[in-house]
């Protein structure tokens, strides 16, 4: 039981970055009128969040790997709460984005510190299940915290949104001072930090397979999400708050799915289960893109199944990584996560460039870039070559 209520502890914290990262959303234009901003200003507060939440999973790793899981992670909470407090006493909209990009920096420690636990205190089935819960909260967090931040917004206005974010933190933070001991093993590496050590993962072809798949699949995903809202108005002329609606189906079925992909694996071999659930990934945007502009059920069914197929592909991903490289977990975690954030922003950007050549041509794109990511992946997990090497 303890080793259970550990799981979903460090997995809360996780759970705190994304939900963070977007409970301000659709508040933006409360806060344009409350720092008398122009838009692009105001957009800062949550463009920025992603920047400096993916660089630091580049240094949180070393560090817990170093130094240990609880020291650095009570350490990242407690720059989360003082920039949390720096927040509700923003004055002016400059202030605000400075503590927003501060608050990105202490709860980024969140997603490298709880797959690393996890990879400490269990193995085989166990592990499996356990990073199937830590990515069902993750998942939680960007669908769960606009609609938070929307039902606050409206009664209470922004002032509260700052002061829920410190108060769960805080909760978390005396929590995990309370209950979480130092998780990691001894034998696992206390070196000062090496370049390359944050290079083991691309130069690991099982850990390179799983950073290439992560990346691609991110960059999809939020290439989806942040087109969907223009996408359903231009083709279904849907209000805002219908357009709110279709963000649950694609949300909820994320959620069971990854509940789901941590237990799958008991009965599959993970290396396989990672090429199958990414076909399938690739095979459910093939579908959205020849039948989203067909009717909005069908365009419902399909943003259903990209959910349900991404949730089964994550948790394989850090259970895989988590048995390949358990000498530099924490490191090999924050590169992995620093690749798919990065593309989550670039994704995104690059799908809105083109998304007036018609959104189907950017998703057919991503069809063929998926299709040869697995293509190479293929290559280096089952080639007779790397399989020979691995048998001698």
């Amino acid at each position: 039981m303890k080793k259970k209520f550990l799981v979903y502890l460090v997995s809360s914290i996780a759970f705190l970055g994304p939900f963070a990262q977007t409970i301000y959303t659709p508040l933006l234009p409360e806060l344009q009128e409350q720092f008398r901003a122009s838009p692009t200003v105001v957009n800062m507060t949550v463009a920025i969040y992603p920047i400096f939440f993916a660089l630091m999973q580049l240094v949180y790793g070393p560090l817990i790997d170093r130094y240990g899981r609880r020291k650095i992670l009570l350490i990242g909470v407690l720059f989360y709460l003082l920039a949390t407090l720096g927040i509700s006493f923003s004055s002016s909209i400059q202030w605000f984005i400075f503590y927003r990009a501060l608050q990105a920096c202490g709860i980024a420690v969140g997603s490298v510190a709880a797959i690393t636990v996890i990879g400490d205190v269990f193995e085989g089935r166990m592990r499996g299940r356990s990073m199937g819960i830590y990515q069902m909260l993750v998942a939680l967090g960007p669908g769960v915290a606009p609609i938070v931040g929307g039902i606050m917004g409206q009664h209470f206005g922004t002032a509260p949104i700052a002061w829920i974010l410190f108060g769960f933190g805080l909760l978390l933070w005396f929590l995990l001072f309370q209950f979480l001991p130092e998780t990691k093993k001894a034998g696992q590496t206390d070196e000062r930090f090496r370049f390359g050590q944050l290079t083991n993962v691309l130069t690991d072809r099982v850990g390179l397979a799983i950073v290439i798949l992560g990346s691609v699949q991110y960059a999809i995903f939020y290439t989806l999400l942040i087109l969907l809202p223009t996408i359903l108005s231009d083709h279904f002329d849907l209000s805002s708050s219908q357009i709110g609606m279709l963000f649950l189906p694609i949300s909820f079925s994320l959620v069971l799915a990854s509940f789901i992909g941590g237990r799958i694996q008991e009965y599959v071999e993970l290396r396989r289960l990672l090429l199958i659930t990414g076909v399938l990934n690739m095979t459910s945007i093939l579908f959205f893109t020849l039948v989203s502009s067909i009717s909005l059920p069908m365009f419902t069914v399909s943003i259903i199944l990209f959910g349900l197929s991404l949730g089964l592909s994550l948790p394989v991903q850090t259970t895989l990584l988590a048995n390949e490289l358990p000498q530099y977990l924490a490191t090999s975690i924050g590169v992995y996560n620093f690749f798919r954030y990065v593309w989550m922003t670039i994704g995104p950007a690059i799908g809105t460039f083109f998304y007036y050549a018609g959104y189907q041509l950017v998703f057919y794109v991503a069809v063929i870039i998926f299709a040869c990511a697995l293509i190479y992946i293929y290559t280096q997990l089952f080639s007779n070559k790397h399989v020979e090497k691995e048998c001698v």
